[in-house]
Parts: structure tokens; sequence; C-alpha cells
């Protein structure tokens, strides 16, 4: 059996944001990769054509992920920017319904340092859904960073301890993105592909790389 990583995020377009880079050259290697995506979208934002602007988020979604080789996308429907109005036992539910169908090693989610109220109830969500009982399929948890949120909770620094190399996956990371046309924006917005090149490169120069991803590992088991 192949080895398989879950992303686990709130939103469509986190998943890139955070980890495709990674996640594209882990599927290079041989793994299958999966994607839940646990918010609907959009309705934060949007006052009017609400279903006409949530079908093009998933149409977007489908693209992206199928663009780096996603095997597939599970995707729920909790209220965007309001998973505090949810319990949070629900939302476990979810994490971990998907987590046993999948039987992933690597889990991939948010930090729970995020601005974001929805990407610190999602790390807290799947923390929960993999406490390291005997049995338990997730050998390790990484948190990543997502542009306009890691960085805007000011006091709380993203600080990660663990780097992928992205040099070869990078511009997949960038036409994915691209697939997001509803959620791209102009630089010097930080969610821009001017943005996600110039994280990359900054995250890369950390530790000798061209490009990478940075993690804050949440739990490794070897």
């Amino acid at each position: 059996m192949p080895k398989r990583v879950l992303i686990v995020a709130a939103h469509a377009d986190d998943e890139v944001l955070g980890c495709f880079g990674t996640v594209a050259g882990l599927i290079d290697e041989g793994y299958e990769a999966y994607t839940l995506i646990l918010g609907e979208g959009k309705s934060a934002r949007e006052e009017e054509s609400l279903a006409e602007a949530q079908s093009e988020l998933s149409d977007e979604m489908k693209r992206a992920n199928a663009l780096i080789g996603i095997k597939e996308v599970f995707t729920c429907r909790f209220r965007d920017n309001r998973f505090d109005s949810h319990d949070l036992l629900d939302i476990i539910k979810e994490v971990e319904r998907i987590k046993e169908l999948i039987r992933p090693e690597i889990i991939f989610t948010h930090s729970a340092h995020d601005l974001n109220i929805d990407h610190r109830i999602t790390a807290e969500a799947v923390l929960t859904a993999t406490r390291p009982m005997q049995n338990e399929c997730v050998k390790s948890i990484y948190a990543f960073e997502v542009l306009s949120s890691s960085e805007w909770n000011f006091g709380k620094a993203f600080t990660p301890d663990t780097y992928f190399d992205i040099s070869a996956t990078l511009q997949k990371k960038l036409e994915a993105m691209q697939c997001y046309a509803s959620e791209l924006r102009k630089a010097p917005h930080p969610r821009s592909l001017e943005g996600i090149r110039t994280l990359s490169a900054y995250r890369g120069m950390q530790v000798g790389y061209s490009h990478a991803e940075a993690f804050k590992t949440l739990r490794a088991l070897r």
C-alpha cells in the first residue's frame, strides 16, 4: 500500500498556500495525497450571488487539486469564518471520518496561532482527532503558514522547525494558485503570486535552498 498524506484545511486555497509545493514533491516520490476542506467558503464576504460564488470556488478547488495530482478532495459545509459557531466535536468527527477512510501517515494542517479563527479551530480539531493512541495511523502532523493569516497575527509569530525544498515544485504551486482566480490578489497583497514567491525564497534562504515551505512540527513519531 502506498504511503498517504492528508491535507486538512479550513478554506479552499489554504491547501495551496500552505503546503502544495511540499505535497507535489511527495506525490512525485510515490505518495498518495488527499485534501479535506472543512469550510463552505465565501459566505463571510459575499452578500449577493452566494451560490454562484461558491460554485465558482468549488470549480477552482477541483482544478487546483487535480493540477498537482491530489487523488480526491473531500469537503464539508462549516460556516466560513464562523467555525466557532459550531460544536467543536462536530468538526473533530468530520476529521476523524476522513482520517479513518484514508489512513494517512502524514497530515498537513493549520497553525493554532493564525489570525483566522477557522484556522485555529481546524488545528485543534486535527490534534484531537489524531490522539496518539495505540494503532493510530497518523505519525507526523505539520502546521503550515498561510499568507494573509499567519503573518498578520502580530505578537504570535509563526516559528517553523521543518523545511521542505520546493525548488522543483514551486511552479506547480504557482499554477495551482492561479486556478483560484476568485481568491488571488495583486501585489503587494501577501496572497499574490509575488507573495508566494517571496515567502518561498525567504524560507529557502533560511536553510540554504532556492525555495522552501516551512512548517511547525506538531507531532512526529519515529
